[in-house]
């Protein structure tokens, strides 16, 4: 079922998502920092202790094709943790994207690359070429208010971030594609000069 929920995925518009859900969707501080951007993808997550580079890079080593490495910053939104050797490492593992709770930093070169990535902003402050053991990977986190599980999806666009459960999606995936089948005949039919009362829904 998961392929086939990833292609119904890659279809959707995840604003449509937003009409029939409620839980999932990170603070809208934590944005994309490219534009044009869609991601569908499965999180392998990073708790980050210290501004411990090391963990990063252990995180990178252990990425698998189709992931979003999701790094929770545990509050500290001044240490980036991720720049041009991070985002180069990610793509080469085949990442889907890369989201911090916290900064990131070489933005002009991010951008260039083009690998998504979705932060608070930006900062030159970096991580330290140091280990904490506090550090670990696929352990539950938070990113943006929202309680992050390994293996959760990740949808991502330049409106914003959704991560949730296959269950949480399964549940209002069809419901989602068929408003947006419609939407196109909706607009039209105000283009075309239909009473705007006649055409939404009221109630």
């Amino acid at each position: 079922m998961s392929v086939e929920l990833e292609a119904k995925l890659q279809r959707v518009s995840f604003a449509t998502l937003g009409h029939f859900l409620e839980d999932g969707f990170v603070s809208h501080l934590v944005r994309s920092q490219l534009t044009g951007v869609k991601v569908v993808g499965r999180a392998r997550t990073l708790r980050l202790v210290n501004a411990d580079a090391f963990a990063v890079n252990h995180a990178l080593v252990s990425l698998l094709p189709g992931e979003v490495l999701v790094i929770d910053m545990q509050g500290d939104h001044h240490h980036a943790c991720v720049g041009t050797v991070t985002a180069c490492a990610a793509t080469a593992k085949g990442a889907r994207a890369i989201v911090v709770d916290g900064v990131v930093t070489d933005i002009v070169e991010l951008r260039a690359a083009g690998l998504p990535i979705f932060a608070r902003g930006t900062s030159l402050l970096t991580t330290k070429l140091r280990s904490d053991p506090a550090s670990a990977q696929n352990v539950e986190i938070q990113c943006g208010g929202v309680t992050v599980v390994p293996g959760a999806w990740v949808l991502g666009d330049d409106n914003g971030l959704l991560i949730t459960s296959t269950e949480a999606l399964e549940a209002v995936i069809d419901i989602a594609l068929a408003s947006d089948a419609a939407e196109p005949a909706l607009l039209e039919r105000m283009q075309d000069g239909e009473a705007i009362e006649t055409v939404l829904r009221m109630v």
